[in-house]
């Protein structure tokens, strides 16, 4: 019994820390909110904010560590029957699903990073691990292809692409709709445009009104992989 109520406790302080922490930052805002001003709200030590938050950015994405576990995990357990494209878009769709679990604070801290420049560049971070750890696993599901690494590196920023698409809509609605169905049609995007025996994008065929527009992006070999898809989406008219 005494074990059961100390591990209910620790979940129970950690959620207290990040109520507080964006009670302060939509009060005061978040460069005038210190660790300090945290845990004198939230009634703890400063030693225990800093137990699950290495630093107060961290506060502001305290579900990002376990969903990448839980995507690498995912991915692991794949076998070698199943397709990758279908196994990496499920991958995606758990990273939905954790916004989706908490609506109101995944909304609060879209509007949050936008407006913090740091925020936005830690943001930029956690997207680049994800698209890391989806192409690490296509990488070597692909590593007996030619354009194993190439096709493993376009994919993966495409399957993040699509599912910040989806993301993005979803969160400047408010909440509203379904994010689930949203990030659904837009990997299906993905698949169709990759599924095997596909060449690549456009292959099997390209209607007339289908090539209007074309994008050429130049960077150093040595950019990453997120701020290529930032650039192109930028070249369509994302924001």
């Amino acid at each position: 019994m005494g074990t059961a109520s100390t591990n209910s406790a620790k979940p129970a302080m950690r959620d207290s820390l990040i109520a507080a922490a964006f009670q302060l930052f939509l009060e005061r805002g978040y460069e005038q909110t210190t660790v300090d001003d945290i845990v004198t709200l939230a009634g703890v030590g400063r030693r225990s904010f800093f137990r699950y938050f290495p630093s107060k950015e961290d506060v502001v994405f305290p579900d990002h560590e376990q969903c990448l576990a839980d995507m690498t995990e995912f991915l692991a357990a794949s076998g070698d029957t199943d397709d990758p494209l279908v196994r990496v878009c499920g991958a995606a769709r758990l990273v939905m699903r954790m916004y989706a679990e908490n609506p109101t604070f995944s909304v609060q801290r879209y509007r949050l990073t936008r407006e913090v420049t740091g925020l936005r560049t830690y943001e930029l971070s956690v997207v680049w691990r994800y698209e890391k750890t989806l192409g690490d696993y296509l990488r070597t599901r692909f590593a007996d292809r030619r354009d194993g690494t190439l096709r493993a590196n376009v994919v993966a920023a495409a399957v993040v692409a699509a599912h910040n698409h989806a993301l993005r809509h979803w969160l400047r609605s408010g909440g509203e709709g379904d994010p689930l169905a949203e990030v659904d049609q837009a990997l299906e995007f993905v698949q169709n445009t990759w599924q095997e025996g596909r060449e690549g994008p456009g292959a099997g065929g390209v209607q007339e009104d289908a090539a209007e527009d074309v994008v050429v992006v130049i960077t150093k070999r040595s950019t990453p992989m997120w701020r290529v898809v930032r650039e192109v989406e930028s070249s369509l008219g994302e924001s």
